[in-house]
């Protein structure tokens, strides 16, 4: 097997999608390369292997020609980074790798198949060069693995109409515009297969020059003059000095340690799991105990002296890590199974408390267990570590305990280190810091319908798999601490918003929202009526009935029966039903609207009128979100289970989905909202004077955006000019092109621009403030918000101009969106705070982008609104007034 390294580099850089790991170094060509050759082996088995790579500098073909592959144009930085660890991990996957000075790629795989032909050896060349086919004959053979098309010797004849040794003779002729090696103009692939099939060889063809007519006879007897240097640079060769012949290229053993370090370093986690994986076969019932690693003493806590001795050990540790074993995930019904604590890496305990299976162990009792735990866990100056601590202190709440003290969660300092395009649970952590493939739960619990909860695991098996966990907690804080500590904004983001929101997202989680399970029940028979009416309305707008929710029909009626244009095709070459397609046709077609309005209700009906009474507790009677901490890259809080921040706010459906979002008796609910809070954090960043003046004064800023782009007084502004201007404020904050801004006010992409350059015309600190953030991206890697979040941008330099632009935009967009998240859970944390010390009877219940809702008593609402507003206005000092609009109703829909 002898692959084409160069090609194979190439083809991995512009067809994968943009990869870097947490450092921003490129990695994409890297796992492309790397994804190819472990396919081409696996489905290629064969002992002699080599990957062959062009050698930086030049070759004998520049000596020959100067202007040899002048056309092309320079390596990518982003391409030319990761050369040297595709090498170093194409070497230790045991896979001999070459790259000979002063020749090429190609002629160094000529030359092995030379060798492999005179060795009585076949060879499969893996490539996408048509050069390569000159090579082919009856024992070595072509592969290009993007197609998976072979090319044999009737395979050439099949694809150029020539035969494989004439291959140099018809590049001669046609030339190649990629190494600029010169042809004879106006003959392409056809006239000079024709020449060749007629004459066998360019020599014979030279000699009968003079018998070619017309003007391609006249490009020929012209081009007599260089055709032998064409040839030579065309051919070729196939006796080039190595170090190594053929017989001697053999498949080794990897280097396990290498390979560890450079997974590690490239962070691939799959192969690095791949790498140190073990054998997760499961029996019917239970499954073989998984041994811990790197010789780890765990310890099973079964007696009240083993008990008494790790108690004295946590009471005396500066810290320890701590994790929880439950029924489920479910925090507000999980009940606690078992509890672990580690206080020295590769040390740890798990205490069993409610292995409740057929033959399991007496164990201490769960009650009396966690009362002599209470004064640690709530002591607030015993310092604890946790892996996404919120669910432990959630669970632990269910026995009335209040965890305090934890100073460190590894989610949040992982996250807060890198937030984008990485994981940041336990077992991807484990394996990109520590190299250590952690026990996962299908290890201990097995899988599918078959997996059994935590309680009927095997005490044996699951004290390995706890026990670890608070093992690898311990292990990846004292890894990630000191990479943080070092960075003082971030450290500060750490210790002063993200770690003490912690237990505010607890305690909101924990209160839940009260939901009106009869009018969403109404809401939904309501919904499918209205779907019903839309899907017969759809039925008549196409002449036939369909299926609505199938793309495959909707493409058949829309673009084949009747014939709309195709404004987007899918990957795969098909006609797009997209929503963002659909809704540009629905500016001029009626159906798509139509497929679209039922869309809209079929999401609804399913994710909130019929699935919101499933998902309230029983215990409670309230519906409880699980806020997501560590997943947006902005650091703005996603909802889970159920979401609640996609509720829509601007559709009457949406609405009285809030309507059912209700107080109970005697309560009133407040929704309190930041009013542009992205544009006066853009006021604030920008130290923009028109902007700023326009939110200093408490005017419309709309409305006097509108005033200086169209050059108008304020009272004159029209409507209209005030609809565009809002457009162009927002428009502009993520990023909006010209060509956007046109689309969306439906107005030429000339005036469009004309807009956007009246803008920044009037609001100069704006561009001034978007050019240096761009450049600054550019040098950095990377942006802030105004507490210090890095928000990284890996595409930033690519090569690529889509990648790279939309990695500009989200570099102008990201301070403005990071520092609103920043702010709001500044408010939540201090709203938490007054609330938890003035005993009032107000509640907050639920976060939804920039808007806190809270549950307060009738008898209180005047002064706790005032306070609310006091609590939000104060939660960031910005160069503009934080304004905060707060409505009060029964329900969420009339606090708006």
């Amino acid at each position: 097997i002898l692959v084409d390294g160069s090609s194979y580099l190439y083809r991995a850089f512009h067809a994968m999608p943009t990869l870097s790991n947490s450092r921003g170094e490129p990695t994409g060509a890297v796992y492309g390369v790397v994804n190819m050759l472990r396919k081409l082996i696996a489905d290629h088995p064969s002992e002699h292997v080599a990957v062959v790579f062009d050698a930086p500098g030049k070759t004998f073909r520049d000596d020959l020609f100067a202007q040899y592959k002048a056309t092309r144009a320079s390596m990518p930085e982003e391409l030319r980074a990761q050369i040297e660890p595709l090498h170093e991990l194409i070497r230790a996957l045991g896979i001999p790798l070459l790259c000979v000075p002063g020749v090429e790629a190609d002629d160094v795989i000529g030359t092995l198949a030379k060798q492999a032909t005179q060795h009585g050896m076949r060879a499969l060349i893996s490539t996408g060069d048509k050069d390569m086919a000159q090579l082919v004959n009856e024992q070595v053979t072509l592969v290009n693995t993007m197609t998976n098309l072979y090319i044999d010797t009737q395979g050439v004849i099949d694809k150029f109409g020539v035969r494989a040794e004439q291959i140099v003779d018809y590049l001669t002729l046609i030339g190649d515009t990629s190494d600029n090696i010169p042809g004879v103009p106006s003959v392409g692939p056809k006239t000079a297969a024709k020449w060749l099939q007629s004459y066998g060889t360019l020599a014979a063809l030279v000699a009968h020059a003079d018998e070619i007519k017309g003007k391609v006879g006249d490009s020929l007897r012209a081009s007599l003059g260089q055709l032998p240097l064409s040839h030579q640079l065309a051919t070729i060769q196939c006796e080039v000095p190595l170090d190594r012949r053929v017989e001697d290229l053999r498949i080794t053993a990897p280097d396990a340690e290498k390979l560890k370090t450079l997974y590690q370093r490239l962070e691939f986690k799959t192969w690095l799991s791949e790498l140190l994986g073990r054998d997760n076969a499961t029996t019917e019932t239970q499954v073989t105990p998984p041994a811990p690693k790197h010789d780890a003493n765990y310890q099973t806590i079964l007696t009240t002296e083993q008990l008494d001795h790790w108690l004295d050990k946590l009471q005396r540790a500066e810290l320890f890590a701590f994790d929880t074993e439950t029924t489920g995930l479910d925090y507000m019904q999980a009940e606690i199974v078992g509890v672990s604590f580690a206080v020295q890496a590769h040390e740890a305990a798990y205490v069993p408390l409610a292995h409740d299976y057929l033959g399991a162990p007496a164990q201490l009792s769960r009650s009396a267990v966690l009362e002599r735990l209470r004064p640690l866990l709530e002591d607030p100056h015993k310092i604890k570590i946790g892996q996404n601590a919120k669910f432990d202190m959630s669970v632990l709440a269910n026995y009335n305990i209040t965890l305090r003290g934890v100073d460190f969660d590894t989610m949040l300092e992982s996250y807060v280190l890198n937030s984008v395009g990485s994981r940041h649970d336990m077992d991807t952590l484990a394996l990109k810091h520590l190299g250590h493939k952690t026990i996962s739960f299908e290890d201990v619990a097995g899988k599918g319908a078959k997996q059994i909860t935590f309680n009927q695991v095997a005490v044996e098996t699951a004290s390995n798999y706890a026990a670890e966990d608070a093992d690898i907690t311990l292990r990846l804080h004292q890894t990630l601490w000191p990479l943080l500590a070092q960075e003082e904004k971030l450290k500060s983001l750490f210790e002063h918003i993200e770690i003490p929101l912690v237990p505010v997202l607890s305690h909101i989680e924990r209160t839940g929202v009260l939901v009106d399970a009869l009018m969403l029940a109404r809401q939904s028979t309501e919904l499918a009526q209205r779907m019903n009416e839309l899907e017969h309305e759809a039925y008549r707008l196409a002449g036939e009935e369909f299926n609505l929710g199938s793309p495959k029909q909707i493409q058949e009626i829309l673009y084949h029966k009747l014939k709309l244009p195709i404004l987007e095709k899918t990957p795969t070459g098909q006609p797009s039903t997209a929503e963002s397609v659909l809704q540009e046709l629905a500016a001029d077609y009626q159906l798509p609207q139509c497929i679209l309005n039922h869309r809209g209700m079929s999401k609804l009906k399913s994710t909130y009128t019929d699935r919101l009474p499933e998902q309230i507790n029983p215990r409670t009677g309230r519906v409880h979100t699980s806020y997501q901490q560590a997943v947006a890259s902005t650091g703005r809080l996603s909802s889970t289970e159920p979401n609640l921040q996609n509720i829509p706010i601007r559709t009457e459906e949406g609405r009285r989905i809030r309507q059912a979002f209700i107080a109970p008796p005697g309560y009133k609910i407040v929704a309190a909202d930041y009013s542009q809070i992205e544009l006066r954090i853009l006021a604030h960043l920008s130290g923009d004077a028109g902007l700023m003046r326009a939110f200093a004064e408490g005017a419309d800023v709309h409305r006097a955006t509108a005033a200086e782009v169209f050059g108008v007084a304020l009272e004159q502004v029209s409507n209209d000019q005030r609809r565009n201007a809002k457009a162009i404020n927002f428009g502009l904050i993520y990023g909006m092109s010209a060509f956007g801004l046109a689309r969306q006010l439906g107005i030429e992409r000339g005036v469009a621009q004309e807009y956007i350059d009246l803008y920044f015309a009037r609001y100069p600190g704006v561009k001034l403030f978007m050019d240096s953030t761009r450049a600054s991206a550019r040098q950095l890697g990377h942006v802030e918000t105004v507490f210090g979040r890095r928000l990284y941008l890996p595409d930033i330099k690519a090569s690529n101009a889509q990648r790279r632009q939309y990695a500009e935009r989200t570099a102008i967009n990201a301070p403005m969106q990071g520092t609103a998240a920043d702010i709001i859970k500044r408010a939540m944390i201090a709203a938490h705070a007054w609330l938890q010390q003035s005993r009032i009877d107000a509640r907050m219940i639920m976060q939804v982008h920039d808007e806190l809702v809270f549950e307060v008593h009738e008898t209180i609402l005047d002064q706790t609104v005032a306070d609310i507003r006091n609590h939000m206005s104060c939660a960031a000092d910005l160069a503009v007034p934080l304004i905060v609009d707060i409505g009060v109703g029964n329900n969420w829909d009339e606090a708006h």
